[in-house]
């Protein structure tokens, strides 16, 4: 049968296009009687009667030298891929014609998206038609700013959640996975305000909310279908039809009623706060949008809008610094008696209205009830008491009060009464009350304080100061604590509800690990500021109501008038309202709608019941209303989890889904946040489709790098990517990601790695074409496996197949539902190359190769066994691999013939389910080919160590303990003999030759290689000998270098190290040559008797 093997002609034509990493024949060598070159380590093996280290027999190695393999690579880089031909859209997919002879990623995912969508595959039943107990599984994208494009971030995303998705279709559940894009109020109003000005050099205030608002949307129109295109690139099955935009008229008409409904509830409210001000965005923003970063004392920071620091040669300021000044004492005890204060904000002493000290503290108890003067606006400064924010032991025990810029000065003022004076303007200029520093921007006043104050002799001295920095998210911008009128959320009760959820376990997080966080954030929950001041978004649906005697006299930013601001569903409902409040009729009211608009993230929070069409009870929201899962990653647990949670609570009394999957943050392969300012964002599309080299650098060209970031950035791509990146396909992209989630919390993304995964698709293509040559003679049934098993005429090999086939897809289902993504793509691999192609192909080319009569029932188990194998492998690998498992699927044997089970598409057939048939599981056939497989890999690590040519059979002699491992060798021998290339295979014989080679596996099994005219024993001594001798003296030398006087004192600890490592290994290598020299001369002298 090996004959057989050795002779396939077909196999042999495979090899030719094939290459390196793919499948092939065995490696060719000499003829014995030619001079045989040992490797190093075959002569340090062969000299210890050691085998070589277990290898897999890998598809593609070994066929070519080092220097061919190279150039052959070389050529196939170089090979032009031809375009993939077309197929009209929606149209099936031609597949009469013969498989490309080379795996093209392009030609493999061409055509079938568009046949997917069109044929409404991706899309449920008609939710009149869901039984309100069937099982179901609903998924709502986590909507992707809509002012860009997704990074690898996102594709892990899409990975996760389009594997469950098409996992769960498979498996027989109604599904709906429903997309959308959210507006992003910041972000995409900054990318259209940098293009108007880049474009006409106009600001939006030059052109008008009403015309700025429509060039958004035009923009949104023209950009925005990049997030779409990516998507259905990476194959996501989403129901199109059902697409969402935040702010499209469905999702508005939820945001106007949620308003609304959170202020007859009692939860909303109008309120001049100390809050987070973005000066950059000239807009409020949350707490939870604040990124701190920690400064360990004097640093100097770039500021936005600020024209720069003409003392620093970068234009930066200076930050983390604590400076004391003095103020001058009113009616003193002396002419010239001073308090000093320290502040990290110089420039906020002109907005001071207090100097607080502990009441306690003896140094200050003559100035109780004093005033000081204020240096620069001749403003008399009260000298109160405060226990609750003084401490008498840090600083000089007296404290500047600035309660409109400070949090904890804030509440000071509440307490003492006493006055708020803001001295910024909303894009952080100094205001008009300054004075002298009137119109400065805040950071250059910083500056000109300091100086007025030395001129003043009040500047004491300036120290390092340990402090935390808040940031805008957003712009990069230094936060600052500014008092404005905003609208609050009272998330209180939500809270507690979201947690009790968790608690009581009807909200499950995945990992656990992270409820912590759940609880920490949600048991400290603070009130959500949800107005922004910028003009794109959901507009607040609240209007001021005056009489129009009354318009221009009554102020809406005064808090006495706040019961005036009216919240309605639309401009109409709030004049009714307006007109009962003020007890007039509706034609004497005026009423002006806030400009201001929400929080994007209140408008994503409804996002899961919103798309379903609430508030109104549509068939979509009774159907698949609340949904199953909401997978995403850990950074916007709070952002976005939770306040889903806690508004579907609120809003539909119910959870919006039941479980929660976090995965993993994804960062570069360095450990750094991919981010467009690091230029280290990879498009999923340049891995799908391929990039070059000048693309990649270009588009770090066109960004808005530091040209220093630039430098870095081009020589890391250049170095990782120097070819650019190869054309990989979606399969491979979404198989690569889905390796990563086995990992912590954080995943270090290598894209070589991922890039690494179209070999498998390679793999996965060529094997499955060369296993259809197998069964083009076959007609597979439906009762094909029931068939098989009753059949009696498989096979261990066959039997050993099947079962490990059911075992995958047990370990698969397993962990889909745990999960677990990382262990169910690895299990998927291993069945793929060491299951099937490595071990299964491999066994049974000779008995399908055999076409005799006797050989007949042998030949179809092993043609059903394999057509099985392939066909519930290919679903099984579906979810993961959606492109080139419909491909593969598509082309095997028996398509249209199978009746109405047969389903026109891979992913609607039922994912692959073998726990009701415990007979597939057989444990004797998978113990006997552990067994087997220990055996012939001895056989090759013997025939590897002796160096004996692929085409050259041998004879092996196995020593093996009696009872099942015995039965498991005799029953196998065939195989063994198949994949271990002897010409004759005997088992617990005691004629066992004197030359032989030795492995031994265990202590109930050896194997023997007979050696008998193998080995040229005479020309291997000499080689060894002129080795050693070649060797020698490069040990000698390093022996007199370490043992030199001198040689301790007069080098390193890390030179010494690296010579210690190299002479362990010249004087092993000594030992192994000596050691097989000596080998060598006694297996001559038994080949001589």
């Amino acid at each position: 049968m090996t004959d057989t093997w050795l002779k396939d002609e077909r196999f042999e034509a495979m090899v030719a296009y094939i290459g390196k990493d793919d499948p092939i024949v065995p490696k060719e060598t000499p003829k014995k009687d030619a001079p045989k070159k040992m490797s190093k380590n075959a002569l340090k093996k062969a000299a210890k009667n050691k085998g070589k280290k277990k290898e897999k027999p890998q598809w593609g190695d070994g066929s070519k030298s080092k220097g061919k393999q190279k150039a052959a690579a070389k050529a196939k880089s170089e090979v032009v891929v031809p375009p993939p031909p077309k197929t009209p859209k929606g149209q099936k997919k031609d597949m009469s014609g013969p498989m490309n002879e080379a795996y093209y990623p392009s030609h493999v995912e061409e055509g079938w998206q568009s046949w997917w969508e069109e044929s409404g595959f991706y899309k449920p039943p008609e939710p009149s038609t869901v039984a309100p107990d069937a099982s179901k599984f609903t998924m709502v994208i986590p909507p992707p700013n809509v002012t860009g494009s997704l990074h690898l971030g996102h594709a892990l995303t899409a990975a996760v959640e389009d594997t469950l998705t098409r996992w769960h279709r498979m498996r027989g559940d109604v599904t709906l996975y429903v997309p959308g894009t959210d507006h992003a109020g910041i972000a995409t109003q900054s990318v259209v305000e940098k293009m108007l000005m880049k474009e006409s050099g106009v600001t939006r205030h030059e052109l008008g909310r009403d015309a700025f608002i429509k060039k958004v949307w035009e923009w949104k129109e023209e950009y925005g279908g990049r997030i779409t295109h990516q998507l259905r690139s990476l194959g996501s099955s989403v129901d199109w039809s059902r697409e969402r935009f935040t702010m499209d008229e469905l999702c508005s008409k939820a945001v106007v009623e949620a308003f609304n409904r959170f202020h007859e509830d009692g939860l909303l409210y109008r309120q001049r706060r100390m809050g987070n001000w973005s000066c950059a965005l000239k807009s409020a923003i949350s707490d939870i949008e604040v990124d701190y970063i920690e400064l360990e004392g004097r640093t100097f920071l770039n500021v936005p809008n600020h024209k720069g620091n003409p003392k620093d040669p970068k234009g930066r300021y200076e930050f983390g610094t604590l400076t004391e000044f003095a103020y001058p004492i009113i009616d003193g005890k002396t002419e010239d008696e001073k308090i000093i204060v320290a502040t990290t904000r110089l420039e906020t002493m002109l907005g001071d209205t207090a100097v607080a000290v502990h009441p306690e503290d003896p140094r200050y108890k003559h100035l109780h009830g004093k005033f000081v003067l204020h240096p620069f606006t001749d403003r008399k400064i009260p000298i109160i008491c405060d226990s609750e924010l003084v401490d008498m032991e840090f600083g000089t025990g007296a404290v500047k009060i600035t309660p409109a810029h400070d949090p904890n000065d804030y509440q000071c003022g509440m307490r003492h009464k006493l006055e708020f004076i803001t001295v910024l303007t909303e894009d952080g200029a100094m205001a008009e009350n300054c004075g002298q520093f009137a119109g400065m921007m805040r950071y250059d006043a910083r500056i000109a304080v300091e100086e007025a104050l030395k001129e003043n002799g009040l500047y004491v001295d300036k120290k390092p100061n340990k402090m935390r920095l808040g940031l805008c998210s957003r712009s990069k911008d230094v936060l600052e604590p500014m008092i404005t009128p905003q609208w609050y959320v009272n998330c209180s009760g939500m809270a507690k509800r979201s947690v009790d959820a968790v608690k009581n376990g009807d909200l499950k997080i995945i990992p656990e690990e992270h409820e912590k966080t759940w609880f920490y954030w949600l048991e400290n929950i603070q009130d959500w500021c949800v107005s922004r001041q910028l003009w794109w978004g959901h507009q607040i649906p609240a209007w001021f109501a005056t009489t129009v005697e009354e318009v221009g006299s009554i102020s809406k930013n005064d808090m006495d008038n706040n019961d005036r601001w009216i919240v309605a569903r639309n401009e109409e409902e709030a004049l009714v309202k307006a007109a009962e409040k003020l007890q007039t009729d509706p034609s004497n009211i005026k009423i002006e709608r806030d400009e201001d608009v929400l929080d994007t993230w209140f408008s994503s929070g409804l996002f899961p019941f919103s798309v379903m069409g609430w508030p109104d009870n549509t068939a979509d929201l009774k159907a698949f209303y609340p949904t199953s899962l909401l997978e995403t990653g850990l950074d916007i647990l709070f952002f976005w989890v939770a306040r889903m949670v806690m508004m579907g609570l609120q809003l539909t009394d119910t959870l919006p889904f039941h479980t929660v999957y976090l995965h993993a943050m994804v960062r570069d392969k360095d450990g750094r946040k991919m981010s467009k300012s690091l230029g280290n964002v990879i498009d999923p599309l340049e891995v799908i489709n391929g990039c070059t080299l000048e693309s990649l650098l270009s588009k770090l060209d066109a960004g808005n790098l530091d040209p220093k970031e630039v430098a870095k950035a081009k020589k890391d791509q250049s170095t990782d990517f120097p070819d650019g990146i190869p054309q990989c396909g979606s399969d491979a992209l979404r198989f690569g990601l889905l390796a990563y989630t086995v990992q912590g919390r954080d995943v270090n993304l290598d894209i070589k790695r991922v890039v690494g995964y179209r070999q498998f698709c390679n793999k996965l293509w060529n094997a499955t074409r060369f296993a259809l040559q197998f069964v083009s003679d076959f007609k597979p049934t439906q009762t094909l496996l029931a068939d098989l098993i009753s059949s009696g005429k498989c096979a261990t090999r066959d039997k050993f197949m099947i079962s490990k086939l059911a075992q995958t897809c047990n370990v698969v289902n397993d962990m889909l539902t745990n999960y677990k993504f990382g262990d169910a793509q690895s299990t998927m691999y291993a069945f793929w190359i060491d299951d099937l192609c490595s071990l299964y192909l491999e066994l049974i080319k000779p008995v399908v190769y055999d076409t005799s009569e006797a050989n007949n029932n042998a030949r179809w188990a092993a043609q059903a066994t394999l057509w099985l194998a392939l066909e519930s492998g290919l679903r099984m690998l579906h979810p993961m691999m959606p492109y080139v498992t419909e491909e593969l699927w598509q082309r095997l044997p028996g398509r249209g013939t199978l009746g109405d089970a047969e389903k026109p598409s891979i992913m609607l057939m039922p994912y692959p389910d073998f726990s009701s048939i415990p007979d597939c599981i057989d444990e004797k056939a998978d113990a006997s080919m552990a067994v087997t497989k220990q055996i012939i890999d001895a056989c090759r690590s013997l025939r590897s160590s002796y160096n004996i040519a692929n085409k050259t059979l041998t004879k092996f002699y196995i020593k093996i303990a009696n009872g099942a491992p015995e039965e498991a060798a005799i029953a196998q021998m065939n195989d063994i003999q198949t994949l271990g290339k002897a010409e004759t295979v005997f088992v617990n014989v005691s004629d066992v030759p004197k030359s032989v080679g030795i492995v031994v596996i265990d202590d109930q099994t050896t194997v023997c290689m007979d050696l008998a005219g193998m080995i040229d024993f005479k020309a291997e001594i000499t080689k060894l000998q002129k080795s050693l001798k070649k060797m020698l003296p490069a040990l000698e030398s390093l022996e007199k270098k370490i043992n030199a006087d001198g040689y301790e004192a007069g080098t390193t600890a890390e030179f010494r190290a690296k010579n210690a490592e190299k002479l362990e290994g010249l004087q092993k290598k000594k030992v192994d040559i000596e050691t097989a020299i000596e080998n060598f001369n006694t297996l001559a002298a038994m080949d001589k008797n």
